[in-house]
């Protein structure tokens, strides 16, 4: 059954591929469950990975964004109502990105860690803000400027409540929609291209919705009302975690830095730091194979330790 009822009973789609051990797999912000297929297929005859599509992306892009909840702990209510339905026990987590927020948020405010078996989590800070307390939050020293261009997009699209298409814009802020969303790219530094293509968009009106992660501007409104107004800070849940953990950690990541990501694999007691030296926030893009084999050890590590 790939489609699974929700508590509110929206039809969330999950992939269950393999067989053998339970392996819940949460993608980041953008991804779609059928991406993770090059990275696990070796392992299939031994592990069963099942994988939802979040709220607003592949098969669950229809799925009704909820009222007065944000999107992280939406996920997690999502998540927890898979678990319950699929009767999960002593299971393995891999959280990437957003899934990783997911799961630290299962962490703190559901029961995940009792529930895991072992965990992996792939480029993610714990705390999303910067202040005294904390350094290494989204964007680390650009942080501010990132709040900034989150809040100039939130303002934009507030004028549009209803809007759901690019094309429910008016013309004029479907340009500082363009502008803004290429700001943001190049904030993050990670591809020189990204700006010019973005230029070239602005006179070709019908490209302009293939440059956004996310074709309905609802749903885009809905993420980044949650990372300008997230305020959770999940290193303490993770610190209690008793179960194997492996941290994915891009040397050159822009959004997380690396030190602090070090800190918080340091601060949990059974776990280890995998460095991708050649990549940022996207190892699975920028080193594949090295991706697909970290992963592969990590489910051996899981497997000779049982």
């Amino acid at each position: 059954m790939p489609f699974y009822t929700m508590s509110d009973q929206e039809q969330l789609f999950v992939r269950r591929i393999g067989h053998g051990k339970p392996v819940l797999v949460l993608s980041g912000l953008g991804m779609v469950s059928w991406q993770w297929l090059p990275f696990i297929f070796t392992e299939l005859n031994k592990f069963e990975f099942i994988i939802p599509d979040w709220r607003g992306f592949g098969r669950s892009k229809n799925c009704a964004i909820p009222e007065n909840m944000d999107a992280i702990s939406s996920h997690w209510r999502d998540v927890a109502c898979l678990i319950e339905q699929l009767k999960l026990e002593n299971f393995i987590v891999i959280g990437y990105s957003m899934g990783a927020t997911t799961a630290m948020h299962g962490m703190q405010h559901g029961h995940l860690t009792q529930q895991l078996a072992g965990y992996l989590h792939i480029d993610q800070t714990p705390k999303i803000v910067v202040d005294d307390s904390w350094q290494f939050g989204l964007f680390g020293a650009k942080h501010a400027q990132f709040k900034s261009l989150l809040a100039k997009l939130d303002h934009l699209l507030s004028l549009y409540p209803d809007a759901i298409y690019l094309d429910d814009l008016e013309f004029e802020h479907r340009q500082a929609l363009v502008k803004s969303w290429a700001e943001f790219i190049e904030l993050q530094g990670s591809n020189k291209y990204s700006p010019i293509i973005f230029k070239m968009a602005l006179n070709r009106p019908p490209l302009q919705k293939y440059l956004l992660p996310i074709q309905r501007v609802d749903y885009l409104h809905w993420y980044i009302k949650n990372y300008l107004y997230h305020q959770e800070d999940y290193r303490q849940a993770l610190t209690q975690l008793q179960c194997p953990t492996t941290f994915f950690i891009g040397k050159n990541s822009s959004l997380y830095p690396e030190a602090g990501q070090t800190i918080v694999a340091n601060s949990v007691k059974k776990s280890q730091p995998v460095y991708f030296k050649r990549s940022g926030h996207t190892p699975l893009i920028t080193e594949p194979k090295k991706f697909s084999q970290e992963i592969r050890n990590f489910l051996s590590d899981w497997t000779s330790a049982h």
